[in-house]
């Protein structure tokens, strides 16, 4: 498969009443906030979109985008590689009357002022909405020390009660 670059911004009306069906790639380094997370492992993010119209007459624009970056341990806090997919599908609409019409099963999309959409900028937001909240390796990979409990409380002492003090001054 040939690796097209992608239009960074495109009219999902005009798109859909063609039919259109977009398969190529961006820059991983243009992705400014997606780095600003992660670092880079790939150089581009896979994008495949499609227009269409569904049964309503709503334009959906839905699509797949992954690509390959490397996250940082929350445990031993080494990088690690990790891919990061997503699935998404969406309905533009020129303004916030419009958005309320389409119905909740569509992520609204909001329209700049010429009716496009930055569709760059559409595919980190979802990238960056992936990324898990606490990266981390597995646990038989991560190289954090072995005398961590993860999960588990430690049994409890016998500690002296630091009230007992207080118990002789009564």
């Amino acid at each position: 498969m040939q690796n097209l670059k992608l239009p960074i911004t495109i009219n999902p009306t005009r798109s859909a009443q063609r039919r259109l069906v977009c398969d190529g790639i961006f820059k991983l380094s243009e992705m400014t906030r997606l780095l600003a997370a992660s670092e880079k492992r790939s150089e581009h993010v896979q994008v495949s979109v499609k227009f269409d119209v569904d049964e309503r007459g709503l334009t959906v624009m839905s699509g797949t985008a992954s690509t390959l970056v490397a996250l940082t341990c929350q445990r031993c806090n080494e990088f690690f590689d990790h891919k990061l997919e997503v699935d998404f599908t969406f309905s533009p609409a020129k303004n916030a009357e419009a958005a309320e019409k389409i119905p909740s099963y569509y992520d609204v999309l909001e329209l700049n002022n010429d009716g496009e959409v930055n569709l760059r900028e559409l595919v980190e937001e979802e990238l960056i909405l992936v990324i898990p909240l606490i990266p981390r390796h597995e646990i038989e990979d991560c190289s954090a020390t072995a005398d961590s409990v993860w999960g588990e409380l430690p049994t409890e002492l016998d500690k002296p009660n630091p009230f007992d003090a207080l118990k002789q001054l009564k």
